[in-house]
């Protein structure tokens, strides 16, 4: 932390990554962790489906007249959620299923849409 008090975008998008949360828990997910920094990029959540621990990255718009929010995970964003995700599965000296989600979120806070892949892309 660097003293500043956080962006407004910073605390909308931890704002939207709560309300992602509670969605994916409402429909069987638990929450395990947020916004878990690692070498190279940062896990929004961390769930777990059954078994399986589930990766997730929120991404968020307001509207999509640039594009969607699901548009904007590029293949190298991919790879540095993967590299995140496999040094947290290190760090916490887990060896489990894993996937990895996307849920783009469009919308003002008062009137959300969730668009969940499952299994965004795979990498184990």
């Amino acid at each position: 932390m660097n003293g500043h008090p956080p962006s407004q975008r910073r605390r909308q998008g931890h704002d939207i990554e709560a309300l992602t949360a509670r969605w994916l828990s409402q429909r069987g997910l638990r929450e395990v962790a947020r916004n878990q920094h690692a070498r190279g990029g940062e896990i929004d959540l961390i769930m777990r489906d059954g078994d399986t621990l589930v990766f997730v990255e929120v991404r968020y718009r307001r509207c999509t007249q640039y594009g969607t929010a699901l548009e904007t995970i590029t293949p190298a964003k991919q790879r540095r959620i993967i590299r995140a995700a496999r040094f947290y599965l290190a760090r916490e000296r887990l060896s489990c299923a894993c996937r990895f989600d996307v849920v783009g979120v469009t919308g003002t806070p008062e009137a959300l849409e969730f668009d969940w892949i499952s299994a965004a892309f795979d990498a184990f």
